[in-house]
């Protein structure tokens, strides 16, 4: 799938671990990722950690270019499965998102936003995608700003083993009238 905006072409490929993961420890272990709990990570730590997705059914990780070169990560869950079993009652179509921007030698005004907007997208692309969830800290202020520009309603905060979390929901028609206005 590729999203074309002002900013340039977004598109999405399944994440390799292996060719990918030098990539990623240096993503992940930026100390504007802190919120991405692998800060103190070794290469063979990401490494494992992306095989372990790999091999999963319920979990999924994709590399986001931007014209054509690796820009962002997004990992989609099925949280009846993973991440927020027993902390909430799914309903069908729910589907779990991360997503992180690498960090840039020159920002890009709107990046980010743009980002969120092709994973949301890449997200409701499929029909049988009914609510995305998230579960960020709640103290990364940053993603529930954006979060709220493309529809999430936060519902409560949750405990999770690694942190507290705002439990937030977008339907897909919350989505297109956020980014419809």
């Amino acid at each position: 799938m590729s999203t074309t905006t002002g900013i340039g072409s977004l598109t999405f490929r399944p994440l390799d671990p292996t060719r990918d993961a030098e990539l990623l420890h240096g993503w992940v272990t930026h100390p504007k990722a802190a919120f991405w709990m692998m800060q103190d990570a070794r290469l063979e730590d990401v490494e494992r950690a992306y095989m372990e997705i790999a091999a999963d059914e319920h979990h999924h990780a994709y590399l986001g270019l931007h014209d054509g070169e690796p820009a962002f990560l997004m990992e989609k869950y099925d949280p009846a499965q993973r991440e927020l079993v027993g902390l909430y009652e799914p309903e069908p179509g729910d589907v779990g998102m991360h997503f992180l921007v690498a960090p840039a030698e020159r920002p890009i005004h709107g990046f980010t936003r743009a980002v969120i907007t092709a994973v949301m997208e890449f997200l409701f692309a499929d029909p049988a995608t009914r609510r995305v969830v998230v579960e960020p800290d709640v103290a990364n202020k940053a993603v529930h700003a954006l979060n709220a520009a493309v529809g999430f309603v936060p519902e409560r905060e949750i405990q999770k083993p690694e942190k507290k979390a705002l439990l937030s929901f977008c339907t897909r028609e919350q989505f297109e009238k956020a980014v419809s206005a």
